[in-house]
């Protein structure tokens, strides 16, 4: 398991139950739930920063045939 880290915040009542009722668990689920989307939010915009970037070597034709 991963080191874990108690933490106090205050939070807008409102927009904790909003996301409370968006992912239906507690509290403390909801917010991982958050701070893993922002990491993921940042993991895509690292991943468009490469677009046009990244040059492949194989052909589509040789993609498919890998799957094989």
């Amino acid at each position: 398991m991963k080191a874990l880290r108690k933490i106090t915040v205050q939070v807008p009542v409102e927009d904790l139950d909003a996301a409370q009722a968006y992912t239906g668990e507690g509290v403390t689920e909801t917010v991982r739930t958050g701070l893993k989307a922002l990491a993921n939010v940042q993991a895509q915009r690292e991943l468009r920063s490469l677009r046009g970037k990244v040059k492949f070597a194989l052909t589509v034709d040789e993609l498919r045939h890998d799957r094989e």
